[in-house]
């Protein structure tokens, strides 16, 4: 549906509601819905025909995928355009790939013509049914017969596409297919191969004249370092008229001898199919020489009847998908050994740059479902990081750091080579299956996870499937393998390697595809290019194994037969010492040996003589007969030592026996690459021992062993419990890795003592060719290593040339190459050569520039530049180190950064605030009021608080200011200090108020120390700060409770008689202010408390009236000094009522005295009160006068009779209440309140 030219928006926008309506999306799937725009998207004329097809389709089938359209759409395509070619007669490119000897029954070669228009329904290739061989095949789907399983027509919910070639390269539904098969008519007897070199990399290809285009394999694809793979519309078919699944084109370079040219190859599936077309043929001008000088002959030992292979792997395909099998019967369970303690290492270092690729390793790994991230364990394990020459990497666990010790072995015994070769007995034709990433097939018990946890820059990660590196997985696997098999006769499993026997073909056949539905049912998968269905003969474990049965493999003494003579002193001395190794199983030795010692006479010119040349012939046939060799025998004690010299390797597998001695199960040998020439020496000892452990992997995988080696370094890098260095070189690294695998112990065996493999290492015979499994894993870490050089120059800005040529001059590095490449001087070095002499492990030379791990040193006068380059983006100093250490090292560098960095105006302007220094408190005061910090709080609510809080007490005051002027703070300060005195110190901040002038002569004339806080440093005056901040939240709290001085009154008296922490013996800031606690309204709960009040002596005796006693009061008022009146009722314990004549009033008891009448009770009648009132005789009244007057005539004694204490000088005593006399408005403090106006 398509906008007119003359319809309006609105109009558009209701005809696509009213279609959408139409076919009813909310109903439709989201697959349909796929569907649906997929079909509309073919708007253009030339699909027209195939959208009508595809239309018809869906409605025949509602429920299609898209993939399945998709794959609909392709096959009409293909339909059509095969169609055309047809009626055009046109000429497509052939590709003439032919295997197997025709039988009675094989046809011609079919052409173009008898092709048929369109793919087999059965099966999909390009045959007629009739010849389709697949009519017997039972489809696992359907279970029915006649067709494969990807072309049955029964309809499933979930419906996968055929899975990628790899997940990186997504190729389009337009991406025409190549259609090649193989014609199984005939297998040429002497086949013609040529040696090219793709990209640099050494690979092998069928000369194919009848080819138009050059195929490569995936195998190929590997060898040559796994170029881009593009999408390619090439069509090609085979001289058999089938197809041929091309995945997609590579761009390479490729040379032969002097001829080179930029060519495209394409990429098959075809396990083996590597043919060199006639295009290459003739941009390398091949067919102007003869065939015999390019190609080298490979003649198969016997025609074959079919080609089994290739059958197999289209049979089985699922077996051979390319994913992550998993186990579906069996999960490994790890045990640990009684009372071990959790081992937790800590993460390792990973390079700035190599953060990125490591990120998306661990999220490969997470969605693969191989880790999992947790949160908590109790185990981890660091990672090793290797990074491969395509620029990605291979993460490895290394649990010798803790785990393999603490695990429990698995009490399951590997096969003994006498049980394997007993079921291979009788075989004929053998076939050899190999696993895909083997142990990460097997998953892990779930209450086994954690043991398994790795740390990572990212955190925690557990494997849930079996990692390598586990010392039980070898047992563990090779348990599941003998249950897999333990049915079917005649088939073998060792380790990842399952062997089959079969008396015939067809019985290797049948035999084949019944372990290959086992393991399909046991959900592994197998690695297609590392299979072989079709072999006379194997070699095991040291042996080789025919129809005929069992021979020893002559290579076990290959290195001892072609071992050539001496050439020095040096070297017969190492031959000698590995006949004396050997010397006790050896008869004669010292007759046969004569001729030989001459040669090591002091002052002996050397000749090699007959007679000598005859004693090492003898020599080394003795050594390589059965009185030296053994037979494999995992019972006993395996011991594997390995040696280098300056141009070969050498290693020995021998037995240990009881009583000592030793006999060697196999040498081997090879020499020196001149690259591997130029290795430092404890990398070419680590080369001898990988070298060794490679060659003899059969009979040391999965079983302990120990590694002699004549190296002592190598005992850090290779046998630390704590795991592998992390800045070991970039060899010894990747090396070690491997080695991860292995349970052996390593020792160090003195060079003297060390002949079974010096001898080895130095006699390589002259034509000694290399296993080319050993040269591709020389050549694979060569490259790592070169990647990792060409990775750490490109984050520099200067050149890999400069570098190499600045290194050949500076005169440090031209020393501590020499060194690298010979040995270190044992005498003490200083300066620049000490700091690499403590770092020697770790260096190595790559192509004459020096790498200290993955990082390349850079010569001194380079360093400017290369410093100056890291600063470019102004980093600061971590993130520019972190940076630095990522691809470049020299000694001192770190300080040269840190110097950059602070010499930096640009970095000094915008830097951030330095790191915080230890807070310093401010010192103790000894008392109360010594030092007070002061600040104002606010505007609060409109209102601004001065603050003050002594230091010591913690008691605070908080005034309500008008302003905050100076005048105002002064008059405020001198009421407080009027009340608590001067203080000695005052600090404040830097306000205008405390900055004046006339505050600064307010503290001089008061002798008070004034100190200001520094500006935006409110910390120096935290006292005040943090109280300002309480009070603020106090008004906050208590806002709905009155005004704001209530609240703070209220807050006031809480906070002074609440015991705080920071005021000492944790008392309260009253208490500690005042030496006593005040009352507050809590103590009416208490009772109250008799208290003894303190006698004196001086001090008169108490008075008391009673209620009616007559008495007389002070008057004040008239000329009356006392008047009479009656006692009417008692206030307090001093107060009285007093009833005078006119009136009532209050008197204390010192303004009263008793009056001489007689006391008048309520209940006396008027009568006696007359007759008490009247007057008494005259001679009564006499007598108490006179003696009156006596007793005040007689004046006591001045001086006291008994001995007094001196008396005490007034103290003054806070704690002690005092009281006062004073009585104003009717209060006195020794009574309750009186309201005057009611008397």
């Amino acid at each position: 549906m398509t906008k007119a030219g003359d319809d309006d928006w609105v109009k558009h926008a209701g005809l696509v509601n009213r279609e959408c309506e139409r076919f009813k999306l909310s109903a439709m799937t989201e697959d349909q819905f796929k569907c649906l725009v997929f079909v509309c998207s073919l708007q253009s004329p030339e699909d027209a025909d195939i959208r009508t097809r595809i239309l018809s389709k869906i409605e025949q089938c509602p429920n299609m995928t898209l993939q399945e359209v998709t794959a609909e759409c392709q096959r009409l395509v293909n339909l059509k355009h095969d169609t055309s070619m047809v009626e055009n007669n046109g000429q497509l490119p052939y590709v003439r790939a032919v295997s197997g000897k025709n039988d009675s029954r094989s046809r011609k070669v079919s052409h173009t013509d008898n092709q048929p228009s369109s793919p087999c329904w059965s099966c999909g290739g390009w045959h007629y049914k009739r010849f389709c061989p697949y009519k017997e095949h039972c489809c696992s789907k359907c279970h029915r017969k006649g067709h494969k399983e990807n072309c049955c027509r029964k309809r499933t919910h979930k419906r996968h596409s055929l899975k990628p070639y790899s997940k990186k390269y997504r190729f389009s539904a337009r991406t025409n297919k190549i259609l090649v098969s193989h014609n199984r008519a005939r297998i040429c007897r002497q086949r013609k191969y040529v040696n090219l070199d793709i990209n640099k990399k050494r690979a092998r290809l069928q000369l194919d004249t009848a080819s138009d285009i050059t195929l490569i394999s995936r195998r190929t694809w590997n060898l040559i370092g796994k170029p881009q793979v593009l999408p390619t519309t090439q069509l090609a078919h085979s001289a058999s008229g089938g197809k041929l699944n091309i995945v997609g084109e590579v761009c390479c370079t490729v040379s032969k001898g002097n001829a080179k040219t930029n060519a495209t190859l394409y990429l098959t599936q075809n396990p083996g199919l590597d043919l060199l077309g006639l295009d290459l043929i003739e941009a390398l001008q091949l067919a102007n020489h003869p065939i015999n000088h390019i190609c080298s002959a490979v003649r198969t030992s016997k025609p074959v009847e079919k080609d089994l292979k290739s059958v197999v792997l289209e049979r089985h395909s699922q077996v051979f998908m390319e994913e992550l099998g998993e186990c579906k019967k069996v999960k490994a369970l790890l045990i640990l050994k009684p009372g071990v303690t959790p081992v937790f290492r800590p993460k390792r270092p990973v390079p700035y740059a190599a953060l990125p690729i490591v990120e998306q390793e661990l999220e490969r790994l997470q969605r693969s479902g191989i880790i999992e991230p947790v949160n908590f364990s109790d185990w981890a394990a660091p990672i090793v990081i290797v990074k491969k020459p395509n620029g990605s990497i291979r993460l490895c666990a290394d649990y010798s750091t803790g785990l393999n010790e603490a695990l429990e072995a698995h009490q399951y015994p590997l096969p003994v080579p006498e049980d394997l070769f007993a079921k291979l007995n009788g075989g004929k034709y053998f076939a050899k299956l190999d696993l895909s990433d083997a142990y990460l097939q097997i998953p892990v018990a779930d209450e086994c996870k954690h043991y398994l946890t790795i740390n990572t820059h990212k955190g925690l990660f557990r494997y849930n499937r079996l990692p390598f590196g586990v010392k039980t997985a070898p047992s563990i696997f090779q348990q599941v393998m003998d249950t897999m098999l333990q049915d079917i006769p005649g088939t073998a499993a060792y380790l990842d390697d399952i062997l089959i026997m079969g008396t015939d073909y067809a019985d290797l056949e049948n035999k084949v595809d019944t372990v290959l539905r086992r393991i399909a049912d046991y959900g592994f998968r197998l690695r297609a290019e590392k299979c072989d269905f079709y072999m006379e003969q194997v070699r095991y474990l040291g042996f080789i194994i025919d129809k005929n049965g069992r021979k020893p493999d002559p290579e076990n003494v290959e290195a001892i037969k072609s071992m050539p003579p001496p050439t020095d002193v040096s070297t017969l001395r190492s031959f000698l010492g590995m006949v004396s190794h050997y010397g006790v199983f050896l008869p004669d030795l010292h007759r046969h040996r004569a001729p030989l010692n001459c040669l090591l006479k002091k002052d002996t010119k050397w000749f090699w003589s007959t007679e000598c040349q005859e004693a090492f012939l003898k020599l080394k046939q003795l050594l390589s007969s059965n009185l030296l060799l053994t037979h494999y025998d995992p019972d006993l004690p395996i011991i594997v030592a390995a040696d280098a010299s300056n141009y070969g390797i050498g290693a020995v597998i021998s037995h240990a026996y009881p009583d000592g001695s030793e006999k060697a199960i196999a040498h081997a040998a090879r020499s020196l690459t001149m690259t591997e020439r130029n290795y430092s020496q404890i990398e070419k000892e680590a080369l001898a021992i990988i070298f060794a452990v490679k060659k003899f992997h059969k009979m040391l995988f999965g079983r302990q062993f120990t590694l002699l080696t004549d190296h002592k370094p190598l005992l850090t890098v290779f046998g630390s419990k704590k795991g592998i260095p992390v800045y070991t070189a970039n060899r010894l690294q990747r090396w070690a890795t491997t080695l991860l695998g292995y349970d052996f112990k390593i020792k160090y065996q003195p060079t003297t003592d060390f002949g079974q493999a010096d001898a080895l290492s130095r006699l390589i015979g002259l034509h000694e060719k290399q296993e080319e499994e050993v040269l591709v894993a020389a050549i694979d870490v060569e490259a790592e290593v070169h990647k990792i050089l060409s990775d750490a120059v490109s984050g520099l800005p200067v050149t890999f040339e400069a570098i190499k040529e600045a290194s050949k001059k500076d005169n440090v590095l031209k020393i501590v190459r020499h060194c690298i490449l010979n040995k270190w001087p044992s005498s003490r070095l200083h300066g620049e050569l000490l700091q690499y002499f403590r770092r020697r492990e770790s260096l190595t030379v790559v192509d004459s520039c020096i790498m200290f791990g993955h990082r390349i040193v850079i010569p001194r006068n380079l360093r400017h530049q290369a410093i100056k380059q890291f600063h470019s983006g102004h980093p600061g100093i971590s993130k520019m180190k972190s940076l630095a250490r990522s691809y470049a090292y020299w000694p001192s560098m770190d300080h040269e950064i840190e110097q950059k960095c602070r010499s930096c105006w640009s970095c000094q302007e915008a830097a951030k605030n330095p790191t915080r220094a230890e807070p310093q408190p401010w010192p103790k005061p000894d008392g109360p009021w010594q030092r007070i910090h002061a600040d104002f709080a606010g505007p609060i609510q409109g209102r601004n608080y001065l603050v003050v809080v002594d230091a010591f007490t913690k008691w605070p005051e908080v005034y309500d200011m008008p302003n905050t002027t100076s005048e105002s703070t002064i008059r405020r300060l001198s009421g407080l200090f009027a009340c608590f005195g001067v203080p000695e110190i005052l600090v404040t901040d830097n306000g205008t108020q405390f900055m004046s002038s006339a505050f600064k002569r307010f503290c001089n004339e008061n002798g008070i120390l004034h100190l200001q806080s520094p500006p935006y440093h409110p910390q120096s005056n935290g006292q005040a700060e943090r109280f300002v901040d309480t009070i603020k939240r106090a008004l906050v709290k208590g806002g709905g409770e009155g005004v704001p001085e209530q609240v703070i009154n209220k807050f006031l008296m809480s906070y002074r008689v609440t015991p705080n922490p920071a005021v000492p013996e944790g008392k309260s800031p009253a208490e500690c202010m005042f030496g006593r606690k005040i009352r507050t309204v809590f103590n009416s709960m208490l009772p109250p408390r008799k208290t003894n009040k303190p006698t004196n002596e001086n001090r008169k005796v108490n008075r008391s009236f009673q209620v009616g006693e007559k008495v007389l009061v002070r008057s004040y008022q008239g000329n009356k000094k006392w008047e009479p009146g009656v006692i009417e009722r008692r206030i307090g314990n001093v107060l009285y009522l007093v009833r005078k004549d006119v009136g009532k009033c209050i008197r204390h008891i010192n303004q009263m005295q008793r009056n001489d009448s007689t006391v008048v009770t309520e209940n006396r009648l008027p009568f006696q009160l007359l007759v008490d009132s009247s007057p008494k005789n005259h001679h009564e009244r006499k007598y108490r006068k006179d003696k009156r007057r006596r007793e005040k005539a007689v004046q006591p004694s001045r001086v006291m009779e008994r001995k007094r204490n001196a008396t005490p000088k007034l103290q003054v005593d806070p704690r002690k209440k005092s009281y006062t006399t004073d009585f104003k408005g009717g209060r006195c403090d020794d009574g309750p309140p009186v309201n005057s106006r009611k008397l």
